[in-house]
């Protein structure tokens, strides 16, 4: 059986948890460096705010243990903070990420809480999908060897980069499992 670990400092990790476990994947909640310890074939970063996961994944001394898995080619789904935490670059940063992913992000792009909207785009070829995007960034420039899996109006809201997928919206709050089927059978199940 596939396993799952999903961060769970902050943000919407009991979604993602239920999605997973519908599509047949054990999950299991990551909090502690320990927690890395355990056999895994995917790591899911949820949204959440972005500044406060990255000081709690730097206090709790796991920045740098959950990059080095990332590198080593572990499979790793990030959500909209999680986006932003995988951006080699972020307009309006305020602390380091993990940095893995060559892509260049913008921060809150369609502003506060009152930007928050839904859309139907068509993520890849899998069809039109319903997206939230909740205090969302957005990809502002994707590097060679970066798929383009989504836009909304003209701005880049999905990509892949090898063993890394990100989405500026939150799949986990529809009840659409593509995005999250799509990271278990073309990125985990090799």
């Amino acid at each position: 059986m596939i396993r799952i670990g999903v961060l769970a400092l902050q943000g919407a990790f009991l979604e993602h948890q239920a999605i997973l476990k519908h599509l047949g994947a054990e999950t299991f909640q990551i909090r502690k460096p320990k927690d890395l310890e355990r056999k895994i074939d995917g790591l899911v970063l949820p949204g959440g705010e972005s500044t406060a996961i990255c000081k709690l994944l730097i206090d709790l001394d796991m920045m740098n243990q959950i990059k080095s898995k990332i590198q080593d080619g572990l499979p790793v789904f990030g959500t909209c903070a999680g986006l932003i935490i995988l951006a080699k670059r972020v307009k309006n940063k305020s602390v380091p990420g993990l940095e893995t992913m060559d892509i260049e992000c913008v921060r809150n792009a369609y502003g506060r809480q009152l930007g928050s909207f839904r859309a139907t785009s068509q993520f890849e070829k899998f069809g039109k999908i319903p997206m939230v995007f909740i205090r969302a960034p957005y990809i502002t420039w994707a590097g060679r060897g970066v798929e383009i899996l989504a836009e909304v109006d003209g701005k880049i809201v999905a990509a892949r980069q090898k063993n890394q997928l990100v989405t500026a919206f939150h799949p986990e709050l529809t009840d659409n499992p593509t995005v999250h089927r799509y990271f278990l059978e073309k990125m985990v199940k090799k």
